[in-house]
C-alpha cells in the first residue's frame, strides 16, 4: 500500500494519515474515545490478554470474567461499539471467525455446544463491539433469562411492531438482497 508503514511493535498495523487502523497515531497515542477502551488497550498490548487468534482486523482473546472457562471475545481491532458500526467490507471476516472460534471452542474444550452473543449498549460491559462464544454444557447452571415475555395482543399487534421495523429498515436507503430459487 503506497504511503503506508509498519511501526515496529504496532501489530504490524499500516499507518495511513498518520493513524494506524487500530486508532493509534503515529505519534503513539490513542484518540480520546479510544485511550479509555479495555479492549483497544488490550489490542495496543497495553493490557495483558490470552490471545487465542489474531488477523489484520481482528482479535480473538479469553474474557477475563469468564462465564464459564473457555469464554472467548472477538473483537474489531478499529473502535465501534455497535454490530450495525461494523463496515460491510468486515462483516464476512467477522462472521466467518466468529463460526471458526465457535468450531474450536466446543471442539478444542470438548464441550457439546456454545452461545454465541453480541450485546449492543444495554449489557455491553465494555463499549466495543465484541462477540462472545461462551462454551456450554447441557444443564450447566447458565441461565439465559429472556423475560418477562411481552405477547402480541389486540393493544399491540405483531404487524404493527414489524411495520415499524420494515419502516426503519427500508427509510435507511436499504436495498434487500435478491431472492434466489429456495
Amino acid at each position: 500500500m503506497a504511503g503506508a508503514s509498519s511501526r515496529p511493535g504496532g501489530h504490524g498495523d499500516a499507518i495511513i494519515g498518520g493513524v494506524t487502523e487500530s486508532g493509534v497515531t503515529e505519534s503513539g497515542d490513542a484518540p480520546p474515545e479510544k485511550r479509555d477502551c479495555v479492549f483497544c488497550a488490550i489490542i495496543r498490548a497495553e493490557l495483558s490478554a490470552a490471545r487465542i487468534l489474531e488477523t489484520e482486523h481482528l482479535l480473538a482473546f479469553l474474557d477475563h470474567r469468564p462465564l464459564f472457562r473457555g469464554h472467548t471475545l472477538l473483537v474489531p481491532k478499529r473502535h465501534m461499539r455497535l454490530l450495525s458500526d461494523l463496515p460491510a467490507d468486515l462483516a464476512a471476516e467477522f462472521l466467518t471467525t466468529a463460526q471458526r472460534l465457535e468450531r474450536a471452542v466446543e471442539d478444542g474444550l470438548g464441550v457439546s455446544g456454545s452461545m454465541i452473543l453480541v450485546n449492543n449498549v444495554v449489557s455491553q460491559s465494555v463499549p466495543h463491539l465484541h462477540l462472545h462464544v461462551i462454551p456450554r454444557e447441557f444443564k450447566d447452571g447458565l441461565r439465559f433469562w429472556l423475560g418477562p415475555r411481552h405477547p402480541y395482543n389486540d393493544e399491540n399487534p405483531a404487524q404493527a411492531y414489524a411495520d415499524k421495523i420494515r419502516g426503519a429498515l427500508f427509510s435507511g436507503g436499504y436495498t434487500p438482497p435478491p431472492q434466489g430459487p429456495h
